[in-house]
């Protein structure tokens, strides 16, 4: 009980801590990207989020580099109950999608902007100043898939990846390679062309891996030949107070979702070596 109050403790204090260097950013154009094509921060979100999507938003907003576009996709009639504050958000474009779940985040944006590099970024968390600065260096060094934070698969046999418990989680250092597993919650960077073209098909995504769009990603990109580069330490999550009332990771984590995305995708494609 102690130790739980303990953790309640640290977690304000850091939520409190990473709201107020949000607060301090300036307001004002930053640096060019510096990428051959455009490049586009892309999240969803839905309305039991919607009390803590701000400070996220304005994370995401106020960076180092400057993105081209920063685009919250939404449901059918979900635009009219954001805060008049959100609404307001210069630099924010917010846009209506087909009810995708998870999805909402990158699929519409590659459909909508096939060329782009594209970020894609969680609603419930805290992002570093420099946090879209670093990606895009990877980026520029030849990354074409980078991440903050990443698992590493282990398999139990070649080709045969072992149960999710059993990866590498949150990796401590920089890596890349094939077994290189990129989390979404930390942000991820695609580049234009790194992801098998099913990777718009709802009518796969939907059935394979309906609440595993980390699962599905993964195969997507690997089948596009992707060595997927994991930078910097290891990640620490910041959450919002209160965002976690619905939430798709413990689901998957505890209640073997990504296992039944992982065998059904290995059923439907194979290993992607």
């Amino acid at each position: 009980m102690i130790a739980d109050a303990f953790r309640r403790f640290k977690h304000r204090r850091r939520t409190a801590r990473a709201l107020a260097e949000i607060a301090t950013r300036p307001d004002r154009p930053r640096k060019p990207h510096g990428l051959p094509s455009e490049l586009i921060v892309s999240l969803t979100s839905h309305a039991p989020r919607f009390a803590t999507l701000a400070p996220t938003l304005r994370a995401i907003l106020r960076q180092t580099v400057q993105p081209d576009r920063v685009i919250l996709w939404l449901d059918e009639g979900d635009d009219d109950r954001l805060s008049p504050d959100i609404q307001g958000m210069a630099g924010l474009e917010v846009r209506i999608c087909q009810n995708w779940r998870s999805y909402k985040k990158i699929v519409p944006t590659l459909l909508n902007h096939p060329h782009a590099y594209v970020v894609t970024a969680d609603d419930d968390v805290y992002y570093p100043h420099d946090w879209l600065e670093r990606l895009v260096t990877a980026a520029q060094q030849g990354a074409r898939v980078a991440c903050l934070r990443a698992h590493q698969v282990m398999l139990s046999a070649p080709g045969r990846p072992a149960p999710y418990e059993d990866w590498r989680h949150n990796l401590a250092e920089p890596q890349s390679g094939p077994l290189v597993f990129p989390t979404g919650v930390s942000g991820v960077l695609y580049a234009p062309d790194s992801l098998h073209p099913d990777v718009t098909r709802p009518d796969l995504f939907q059935r394979l891996a309906p609440g595993a769009d980390d699962v599905w990603l993964y195969w997507m990109h690997r089948m596009g030949g992707s060595r997927p580069c994991k930078i910097g330490g290891r990640a620490r999550i910041v959450e919002w107070d209160g965002s976690q009332v619905v939430n798709l990771r413990a689901g998957n984590r505890q209640g073997n979702g990504n296992d039944r995305a992982v065998a059904a995708l290995l059923d439907r494609y194979g290993w992607p070596d």
